[in-house]
């Protein structure tokens, strides 16, 4: 391993990064929201609601996500409704990812006790504002380490979008590994996911520091 071929394939790799990342924020910015507002309505008493979110989550997280990037980018197609690929699969991103969010948020939302509900009730508060004031706060602090495992995992799944030829940090490997016949790109690539995925979980691990309490 030479430090100047090391120096002519980083670029590449950090522009497959670069891409890797943006996927990974725009997940997050689309599938958190999507996640909270689908587990309000799993938690809802209203029962169409319930059941088409029900099949929604069902769908998401009983079929793998390279299913569902295919499906999007090849499939929605053929009855006429088109992605570019960056788009396809911020889209099957954000919908795979809010259905795991979701599960995650009703559990919280589920171990709030009913008190919490009632007491809301004495002070004259809403439903929206016990939600956003007394009950969200609650669930964020009972869901943070699920939910940081699940973005642990959406780095590491956001290499699935070779499947629709999008240049991200493991297709650039690749390519550079076919092109040289070497495993050098591969061992750096590996390098940078675990650099990315370190840099997470110290962020992660403040945050929860930030939060927890007895």
């Amino acid at each position: 391993m030479s430090i100047h071929y090391v120096s002519e394939i980083l670029p590449s790799l950090f522009q497959g990064a670069g891409l890797t990342l943006q996927l990974f924020f725009w997940t997050l910015i689309g599938s958190l929201p999507l996640g909270l507002i689908v587990s309000l309505g799993l938690n809802s008493k209203i029962k169409p609601i319930k059941w088409v979110l029900d099949i929604y989550v069902w769908l998401m997280r009983g079929t793998p996500l390279l299913l569902q990037l295919i499906f999007v980018f090849y499939g929605l197609p053929l009855i006429g409704v088109v992605f570019e690929r960056y788009d396809a699969a911020i889209f099957a991103f954000i919908l795979n990812y809010g259905a795991y969010f979701a599960e995650i948020f009703r559990g919280g939302l589920q171990s709030i006790d009913q008190g919490q509900y009632e007491g809301a009730k004495v002070l004259r508060l809403s439903y929206w504002q016990t939600i956003r004031k007394i009950v969200i706060p609650q669930v964020f602090r009972i869901v943070l380490p699920s939910v940081g495992n699940e973005v642990i995992n959406l780095v590491k799944d956001s290499s699935l979008v070779y499947v629709i030829g999008l240049g991200d940090l493991l297709r650039a490997g690749n390519i550079a590994t076919s092109r040289d016949v070497s495993l050098v790109p591969l061992l750096l690539v590996g390098v940078i996911y675990l650099l990315m995925i370190a840099v997470l979980t110290y962020i992660l691990r403040k945050v929860e520091q930030r939060y927890s309490y007895k």
